[in-house]
């Protein structure tokens, strides 16, 4: 492996968790011995210790019914046999002086606890000591205990089994912890490749996607709770993006589909000039539906910038006062001769002041909007009705009309960009006016919803949150 593909490798997330996971695993096991290590000595203690006591008893016993010459006797004959080198017996008075003992040559200079040799006369309780003898290499276990009337007796055992127990036992760690890191290597390799196994369906996903196939999905296994949300996440934020391609490829050919229209007719108009124009007004009226074709044009264009500039203030708006109630008066004096040219009554009805925050300039374009497509598609004899109150801190701007309907399945689609009903499609317009009030709606932060019947009529609702100066 090259250094380069060494560093990398030393980079990755699994390599990461690898270290992790072994190093978890053999920090626990060393804890794990120590513990049990700590536990062990304890039980060699305290064995120790009961059979400390279990001697001291026997030979109470002894002294009891035998007396002292035969307890003198044992214990020599006791030292001989465990080995002299491993255990002592001594005999000593309330005072400290020893009366009697086993072979104490490879003991050397055994101190006596005197500071405790008043409390075990007075309460006859054990007393136990550890100590370091010269010139030995391992210690000594002792006990103090009162066997008999003004009779105190020590018995010394050296450590020496238990140590060699506990450093064989150190000894089998030290080989064995090695092992233990290299398992737990492999054991958090596989670990962490498991867990990153679904990480990697994510990677190759998104590879393909690069690749140009956007119809790849990130399998959800059910394995991981937390990789099955990116798993959806992902899956759900691809949906979007394949959604949101479809609708530019629909929205380019729609803007491709609407210029093109205009510019035909423009070249038309133009052709049909300069081949069979002879006198002065039919290049005239060249020129005039050349003008009417260019405006309608720009009118396109700047609606699609207006929605742009709409959509990129909702974070910055100014802090206007605004009077709904004025606006919407306004708006009907404005349409009203328009209304009445098509037979259709328009009415408005707010007549108290309902003030929100937001561009003025914006806010007349919404309701005007909303009217002029209410009265684009209400037939004569029809009524639309602009009205506008209070509901909470919020303030409602409700636009219905008579007019032909929403069919239920075209709803969803009728706020997209140039999109067009079926049965609007012979009525003039590019299919912009509702993007707008949109924009416009969610720039203010407020929210629009619709309903309709076909044939019977349609409702447009906006909620717009209210200024706290409004009545």
């Amino acid at each position: 492996m090259s250094f380069e593909k060494l560093r990398r490798f030393r980079r990755t997330l699994a390599f990461r968790l690898t270290l992790w996971y072994a190093g978890i695993f053999t920090v626990s096991s060393i804890v794990a011995f120590f513990l049990f290590y700590l536990q062990i000595a304890s039980i060699l203690r305290y064995r120790t210790d009961e059979e400390l006591l279990d001697d001291l008893k026997e030979f109470a016993a002894l002294l009891e019914t035998k007396g002292m010459e035969e307890l003198t006797e044992t214990m020599i004959v006791e030292a001989n046999e465990d080995g002299v080198k491993e255990v002592f017996y001594r005999l000593l008075a309330p005072d400290g002086r020893i009366s009697a003992s086993s072979d104490l040559f490879f003991w050397g200079d055994l101190p006596v606890h005197r500071a405790a040799l008043p409390e075990i006369a007075a309460d006859r309780k054990p007393v136990f000591e550890t100590l370091a003898i010269e010139g030995r290499e391992h210690k000594a276990r002792t006990v103090y205990g009162t066997i008999g009337p003004d009779t105190i007796m020590q018995i010394g055992m050296s450590l020496e089994d238990n140590d060699d127990f506990l450093a064989e036992f150190r000894q089998i760690f030290g080989f064995t912890v090695p092992a233990v890191m290299v398992l737990a290597g492999f054991f958090g390799w596989f670990m962490a490749k498991r867990a990153l196994g679904s990480v990697e369906e994510v990677t190759r996903t998104a590879r393909s996607i690069c690749g140009g196939d956007l119809q790849q999905r990130v399998p959800v296994t059910g394995r991981a709770e937390e990789i099955d949300r990116l798993a959806v996440t992902f899956n759900e934020m691809l949906d979007r993006i394949q959604t949101l391609i479809t609708e530019m490829k629909e929205m380019t050919e729609n803007i491709a589909h609407d210029l093109r229209s205009p510019i035909t007719r423009i070249r038309g108009v133009a052709e049909m000039a300069l081949t069979t124009g002879k006198v002065m007004h039919e290049y005239e009226a060249a020129a005039a539906n050349t003008v009417e074709e260019c405006d309608r044009l720009l009118e396109m264009i700047n609606t699609m910038l207006y929605i742009s500039r709409a959509e990129s203030r909702a974070e910055r708006l100014s802090a206007e006062e605004v009077n709904i109630a004025r606006v919407v008066h306004d708006a009907c004096e404005l349409f009203r001769p328009v209304a009445e040219d098509k037979g259709v009554s328009l009415i408005a009805r707010a007549d108290r002041d309902l003030l929100v925050r937001g561009e003025l300039q914006d806010l007349q374009r919404m309701v005007a909007n909303l009217i002029d497509n209410a009265l684009n598609y209400t037939p004569a004899g029809g009524v639309v009705t602009v009205s506008a109150h209070q509901d909470g801190k919020a303030v409602l701007l409700r636009v219905e009309d008579t007019g032909i309907g929403i069919a239920p399945g075209e709803i969803p689609h009728i706020f997209r960009r140039f999109y067009r009903c079926d049965r609007s499609r012979s009525r003039p317009g590019v299919g912009l006016g509702l993007s707008l009030v949109q924009a416009i709606v969610q720039a203010h932060r407020g929210e629009i919803s619709v309903s309709s019947v076909p044939n019977t009529g349609t409702t447009f609702t906006i909620s717009l949150p209210g200024s706290t100066l409004s009545a």
